[in-house]
């Protein structure tokens, strides 16, 4: 997989994609037209992915305050049930969309599993595993990448779980 691939010149590096140089690990950039109501399966399709295998990042918190990533395919929702179970915590709510950037460095539709302000534990449905090469966020809205499956888990310890509703 190419390093960059399109204009990367005037893709502007996230935190993310600089994470990933430094480690030597090969990612393929996807700029889109910035637009926060697109959907992310709108976006899987406008980056000529599946939208099976682009995977939208969420950020929870257990009642301790301590918090927990969990990555879903784009057109799945996160069963906080079974992300509790994942986690090895009674139960989890949905950080609020005001403590993203705070707490993560990154906004809602932006967020990056690479390069958060803090490594959190992370999690990613099972169905990943069925991808050699998965898409998710670059780091802010109008940038995705696509990235290995082995490299991501490398980058950031992800397990995979039933984790969809």
């Amino acid at each position: 997989m190419p390093k960059h691939h399109g204009s990367t010149e005037t893709v502007e590096k996230t935190n993310a994609m600089r994470i990933l140089d430094a480690a030597g690990v090969s990612y393929r950039v996807h700029p889109y037209e910035e637009n926060q109501s697109l959907t992310g399966v709108e976006v899987a399709r406008l980056i000529g992915h599946d939208p099976d295998s682009f995977f939208k990042t969420l950020v929870t918190r257990a009642k301790d305050g301590s918090c927990f990533v969990f990555m879903v395919p784009v057109a799945c929702e996160l069963d906080l049930k079974k992300a509790a179970r994942a986690a090895g915590e009674k139960s989890l709510s949905m950080l609020k969309a005001r403590d993203l950037l705070p707490t993560t460095g990154y906004v809602h539709g932006g967020c990056s599993p690479i390069g958060m302000k803090k490594a959190f534990p992370t999690f990613i449905d099972e169905t990943a595993e069925l991808y050699d090469v998965i898409a998710c966020s670059a780091g802010r809205i109008g940038c995705a990448m696509d990235i290995r499956f082995d490299d991501l888990r490398r980058m950031t310890g992800v397990s995979a779980y039933d984790i969809t509703a």
